[in-house]
């Protein structure tokens, strides 16, 4: 491992996010040098270990205490109401008082079936309540939104070769892939997304190639906040229309898909 001692910076609040059952596999191995590398460089870190928690992922009325039980359950009303009241499952209240206090969140995963572990996303849809990281009260999404002036970094281990995931592989580009979560859960709840980090060929790094993945994963980290984020449009910056679609003419020549909503 590299010796080298990270710029001390302002310190921040960070939010590590991990999802992977083996505590001994390269997504852990990662997201423990993500805790080492901030808390050096000054940073206070909290880790949310998803497996080693026994996350519950399904949304369901138990996350709504007060929801009586012979009510239908309409999601976006009772996460508001129970919201407002503090009134969410103890597990919901714990995780977002940690993004509360984060200026920035890491999400640490193995990409499977091109997306995120399905624990990943169930702590999205528990967690990210309407009323608390959308909804009508707060700012409007893909702008500062509910948890603006945070940022937010994806770190991703894929099994495949990085050639798979350009514009030409078999897969399509990983910023394809990952613009669900970069584009609509981090910049739609108006945390400012960076480029993601990623480490190809996963399966079986030799100590060499996982001190190389390590030394450039430091990189990104020390950068967490001094780096430019991806520039995503604003919804409220008149690139849309009032049907929410992006106006004629403002994109680069040639330019289509998920592109286009990019500055």
């Amino acid at each position: 491992m590299s010796n080298h001692t990270p710029q001390q910076q302002r310190p921040r609040r960070v939010l590590v996010v991990t999802a992977h059952p083996e505590p001994r596999s390269l997504t852990a191995a990662l997201g423990d040098f993500a805790v080492t590398r901030l808390r050096a460089a000054g940073h206070e870190v909290e880790v949310s270990d998803l497996y080693a928690m026994k996350w519950h992922a399904a949304l369901d009325a138990d996350d709504f205490p007060d929801h009586p039980a012979d009510t239908r359950l309409g999601v976006l009303g009772a996460q508001d109401q129970a919201t407002r009241a503090g009134r969410l499952s103890a597990d919901i209240a714990a995780e977002q008082e940690k993004l509360r206090r984060a200026d920035a969140v890491v999400f640490q995963f193995p990409l499977w079936w091109f997306s995120a572990p399905a624990i990943l996303k169930g702590w999205i849809d528990r967690v990210l309540t309407f009323g608390f990281a959308h909804g009508p009260d707060v700012p409007p999404p893909y702008s500062e939104g509910a948890l603006g002036g945070k940022r937010g970094l994806l770190a991703v281990s894929v099994g495949g070769r990085e050639s798979a995931f350009t514009d030409r592989g078999a897969h399509g580009p990983l910023a394809d892939l990952l613009f669900p979560l970069q584009h609509g859960v981090f910049w739609f709840s108006g945390i400012a997304a960076l480029e993601p980090f990623a480490v190809y060929r996963s399966e079986g790094l030799s100590a060499e190639e996982f001190e190389a993945a390590a030394e450039a994963y430091g990189q990104r980290l020390d950068a967490l906040f001094t780096e430019e984020p991806v520039p995503f449009r604003r919804l409220d910056s008149g690139d849309y229309g009032r049907d929410m679609r992006l106006h004629e003419g403002l994109e680069q020549p040639g330019t289509t898909g998920l592109g286009l909503h990019l500055r």
